[in-house]
């Protein structure tokens, strides 16, 4: 893999002459919208094909991966657009194998909402080892708050994706609530209820894990959080489901706040199956403009996750998303537009503004003016940030990735991880 970074006066297709690769491929694997106007600064996923095989007549994926001794999946990930074209035509080209070499295998979990984009869901699948649905609540009556997942479910399946649901403290408007928490937490008999209704639903809907996700928990109720850990372990793995808990991102046992204090890293790490440790939201909404997860901060909470649980159990999180900030700052009154990492470079071509790339939070920026004259700022992921993520997650030997989430489209983080990695499937 090359990220190839443009140039003044380059073009799509001066680039692919320079590479030797075809200019759709460069298209596909960057998702490019405006393909007469790259960005100078811009990163630029390079693929260069080993191996490709052109489909005769009467062939099908199967027989094309048994034939070089790989699955339908890999050619998938190779070859998106099987994802929206699936039937071969003879004389199409697949690639069987990009130069280089790839890493060890990763699990990667990505979390979606059911409203998701069905042609976004469909090219993220292919990379993913679950899907995480966001995600169910709870009364105080034990009683979960619905969403409509079975859609989602059986689309996952389809591409060896396990399904996973998730259990939080959001309420019928859509906000965490530590109140709500603190009572299943504290009341044995609504906890149990709350299980009981968790467990006949994944039953019923052939969910794999559950994923709980419980932020902003009261100090006090740190002991009793974890007790429901505890309890809820135990009453997954009976059943023969797995575990994952998300942590907040802390750089130390006694760091103070309501979004960390109960998150007790060792104890939640001892109990879970595996976590997702949550490394976003440095630059967010209301915050000064910054890097959404600069890779000194990520490092740090990093390098802290692995002193309290084994590095086999973590999930690091990963963004898929930016933010633009009219400026100045000013805080208490400047709110950022949440963006997609493509309609980042989208905003960039639109304006003539020239991306630039912070080597110490290893993420790219740029500035430019709107039409009524104000200043903005954004902060975005690009092949560059996503590949400086997964080198940390290889450098600690983490079990793997987790999305939040892929809402959005961004085809240069599947291209960068399918290159760097092989993605472990649900079989």
């Amino acid at each position: 893999m090359i990220i190839h970074i443009v140039e003044q006066g380059e073009t799509i297709w001066s680039i692919a002459a320079r590479y030797q690769i075809s200019p759709q491929r460069i298209i596909s694997d960057n998702g490019l919208e405006n393909t007469r106007n790259l960005v100078i600064g811009q990163a630029l996923v390079i693929l260069q094909p080993e191996v490709i095989h052109t489909v005769q007549r009467g062939e099908t994926l199967t027989s094309i991966a048994q034939m070089y001794g790989t699955t339908e999946m890999e050619l998938i990930q190779n070859n998106p657009v099987l994802v929206s074209s699936p039937y071969l035509r003879a004389g199409e080209q697949l690639v069987i194998r990009f130069q280089g070499e790839k890493g060890r295998e990763l699990t990667v979990n990505g979390y979606a909402y059911p409203h998701i984009n069905r042609s976004v869901l469909y090219r993220a699948l292919p990379y993913l080892t679950y899907l995480t649905i966001f995600g169910y609540g709870f009364t105080m009556e034990g009683i979960l708050i619905p969403t409509p997942d079975e859609e989602l479910i059986q689309i996952a399946r389809q591409f060896q994706v396990g399904p996973v649901m998730l259990i939080s403290s959001i309420t019928e408007d859509g906000n965490f609530s530590s109140e709500r928490a603190s009572q299943l937490f504290q009341n044995a008999e609504l906890q149990n209820r709350v299980l009981d209704a968790v467990i006949e639903t994944m039953q019923q809907k052939g969910y794999i894990g559950l994923d709980i996700d419980f932020e902003f928990i009261e100090a006090e109720d740190e002991e009793a959080y974890l007790a429901f850990l505890e309890n809820a372990a135990a009453r997954l793995h009976a059943e023969g489901y797995f575990m994952n808990a998300d942590l907040a991102p802390k750089t130390s046992s006694s760091q103070a706040g309501l979004l960390y204090e109960a998150h007790n890293y060792a104890a939640v790490g001892a109990i879970a199956d595996t976590v997702l440790v949550m490394t976003n939201e440095w630059g967010y909404t209301y915050g000064p403009p910054m890097a959404v997860a600069p890779l000194n901060k990520v490092r740090e909470v990093l390098n802290y996750a692995v002193t309290e649980i084994p590095p086999e159990k973590i999930l690091m999180g990963i963004p898929n998303y930016g933010y633009d900030w009219p400026l100045p700052f000013e805080k208490g009154t400047t709110r950022a537009e949440t963006i997609g990492n493509q309609q980042a470079i989208e905003i960039a071509a639109r304006y003539g503004s020239t991306i630039q790339y912070d080597t110490l939070s290893a993420s790219p920026h740029f500035e430019y003016y709107a039409p009524t004259g104000i200043k903005h700022v954004v902060w975005f992921e690009d092949a560059r940030s996503i590949q400086a993520k997964l080198q940390l997650l290889e450098e600690l030997q983490l079990l793997g990735a987790g999305y939040w989430n892929v809402m959005r489209p961004f085809a240069q983080n599947w291209a960068v991880l399918n290159a760097m990695h092989r993605i472990r499937k649900i079989t």
